[in-house]
């Protein structure tokens, strides 16, 4: 069985195996076209996991699915029929948190990150962007040993569907300069699979409460001297009408937070 041992940068860390417990954290808004398929598609990855979902004031009827899921385990149902009765959820080890008020990804991350109990800690977006069969290929390199941080990466190779260019465009452009101020070579600082050792996240503040996330974990990251790796992924892009929500002006917000994470926080 493979082990992780402690890394540099956390001489204090737990060694931990490949049973180890995973937590994934799935913030949702306004999913409810695809809110069932990708809990469905979580739950047959066969990992020693937690499910931990948190709906960020959803209205167009997620929440108050989510709430009916909450309702049927807190009854005692095991599992129940979803897609019009074509699969079957397991409710045994999901978790549903539910934000006051729309706050953003990152704080409903932060969120999430709190109420987790495992010992590695995997980012999946509500969507079905990104596909959990690629667990496998994130972890292997925490349970065998190599990484503390994974970065599943859509510009490594992986299979995709042809998305817009304009965003693989601005994607390119805000790695680049995340990596010139980091030091880092990552090929996609944005991608949604980022995998944390728990360690990682104890010892970093998150603060950004929307998408600026991606750049501010990354530059703490890179500021903890934690062993990262990039593996490559494969990649379902949406079109706005079907519910794509990232515009030009998240670029210009995550211009500004790389610069503010590297530079003066």
């Amino acid at each position: 069985m493979a082990t992780i041992m402690p890394s540099d940068a956390s001489s204090k860390s737990k060694e931990l195996t490949i049973g180890a417990k995973v937590s994934v954290v799935i913030p949702v808004y306004n999913e409810r076209a695809f809110i069932e398929e990708i809990l469905v598609r979580v739950q047959a990855v066969q990992l020693n996991k937690e499910i931990i979902v948190i709906d960020d004031r959803s209205t167009d009827g997620t929440r108050n699915l989510l709430q009916e899921f909450e309702k049927a385990q807190a009854e005692g149902q095991r599992e129940i029929l979803v897609q019009e009765g074509r699969a079957r959820l397991s409710l045994g080890n999901v978790h549903f948190l539910f934000q006051e008020r729309n706050r953003g990804k990152g704080a409903a991350l932060r969120r999430g990150f709190e109420a987790a109990t495992g010992d590695v800690i995997l980012v999946q977006d509500a969507d079905l962007e990104y596909d959990p069969k690629d667990y496998e290929k994130l972890l292997t390199p925490i349970f065998d040993g190599r990484a503390d941080v994974v970065y599943g990466s859509r510009f490594l190779g992986g299979p995709q569907r042809v998305h817009y260019f304009w965003h693989y465009a601005g994607n390119k452009f805000l790695t680049l300069l995340s990596d010139m101020l980091t030091n880092l070579k990552l090929t996609d600082m944005e991608t949604c699979y980022k995998v944390f050792r728990r360690e990682v996240l104890q010892g970093i503040k998150l603060k950004s409460d929307r998408f600026g996330f991606e750049p501010e974990c990354t530059a703490k990251i890179a500021k903890g001297n934690w062993r990262i790796y990039e593996v490559p992924i494969s990649y379902s892009g949406r079109t706005y009408a079907e519910g794509k929500k990232i515009t030009w002006r998240d670029g210009i917000s995550t211009l500004w937070y790389i610069l503010r994470y590297n530079l003066f926080d």
